[in-house]
């Protein structure tokens, strides 16, 4: 079947290839409210790895075009067709043939090594900065904890908020498996190792919200360990370290929230789980200021009321090899559980 010249099957096969371009400049694009793109870097960190990647590339596609080149040569000007006598070899030649093979990887990997090196070295300095921010960054199974150092004692998880244009100290620690701190708007990705503690140190010179993730296979969750990063201004990152630091707010003593709040008192949930003045869980993720968070199951989820009862009646179903058992609570202890869970602000 013919259309408009057309094969039916041609056609399709077209439509094939242009559905498959969109989706791939789809993925190159990203998401441009939050990208996950090393492209457009947004921290001293993300450009040296980007310029050293834009360097790389050059050179590779300049032996690309050298090998390319000597091919051509060698099949269409200097070699020999049948019935006729190859080219006399001498010593000589050979020997400067062996040090053209020799000298000239010797000095792209020379090229390449140079800035390599001082990436390396410009990126993780002998001495940390003096006014630095330190955060801890402990990656569990699937799960990010952050502890900030300075002073406040902030505990939060899965959403890292730091200061524009002041340098950052990340300190990299696992006790399960070995995971990879990546977010790559800022920077290139590190792995985070049992026993051993890794640093990432950056300063961030754009305000935003950017996406993060385990980027090293540790578990039937990997690809559900994400978290958020939040480039704030320093008034935005003083009132939020600030609130953080602070017991949750106090609300109206509702119904609901009392017997919320009770309920949770009294539960499973705070061998796991802490909220500063009421337990002292320390296997989960800290709840002291759960209502903030935008996210929650590693930044899976939004934090809304239906999502965290599904949560709580089923947290497999949501997040494949969850550690958090499911609980049999009634309809209005659910409620009021959740209720006292968005409290916490």
């Amino acid at each position: 079947m013919r259309t408009g010249g057309i094969t039916t099957m041609k056609f399709d096969r077209i439509a094939a290839i242009l559905v498959a371009l969109a989706f791939g400049l789809a993925g190159c694009a990203g998401r441009p409210e939050r990208p996950m793109t090393t492209i457009h870097p947004t921290s001293d960190f993300g450009v040296w790895i980007n310029r050293l990647y834009l360097q790389v590339t050059l050179w590779d596609l300049l032996i690309l075009t050298i090998v390319i080149i000597s091919f051509t040569l060698a099949v269409f000007v200097f070699s020999t067709r049948a019935g006729e006598a190859a080219p006399p070899s001498t010593a000589a030649s050979d020997i400067r043939l062996e040090i053209v093979y020799t000298i000239g990887p010797a000095l792209v990997i020379l090229m390449i090594s140079i800035p390599t090196v001082r990436t390396v070295f410009r990126s993780q300095p002998a001495v940390p900065p003096k006014n630095a921010v330190n955060i801890e960054v402990v990656g569990h199974q699937w799960w990010w904890e952050f502890n900030y150092l300075d002073g406040s004692k902030v505990a939060t998880a899965n959403e890292l908020h730091i200061p524009v244009a002041r340098p950052v100290r990340l300190q990299l620690k696992a006790y399960d498996v070995i995971h990879s701190f990546w977010v790559p708007a800022l920077g290139g990705k590190r792995d985070v190792i049992p026993g051993q503690v890794n640093e990432i140190i950056l300063i961030a010179n754009e305000p935003g919200e950017y996406y993060g993730q385990c980027a090293e296979f540790c578990g039937e969750s990997h690809a559900n360990m994400r978290f958020r990063v939040f480039v704030d201004t320093p008034e935005q990152f003083a009132s939020w370290e600030k609130a953080q630091a602070a017991l949750p707010a106090k609300l109206a003593p509702t119904d609901a929230l009392a017997e919320g709040a009770k309920i949770f008192a009294n539960s499973p949930c705070t061998t796991c789980h802490a909220v500063r003045g009421v337990s002292k869980g320390y296997l989960g993720p800290d709840l002291t200021h759960f209502g903030s968070r935008t996210t929650f199951a590693s930044g899976v989820y939004p934090n809304t009321p239906d999502n965290i009862a599904k949560w709580i009646t089923n947290p497999v179903e949501m997040k494949p090899g969850a550690m958090m058992p499911n609980f049999a609570v009634s309809s209005d202890q659910l409620a009021a559980l959740t209720a006292y869970l968005e409290s916490l602000k």
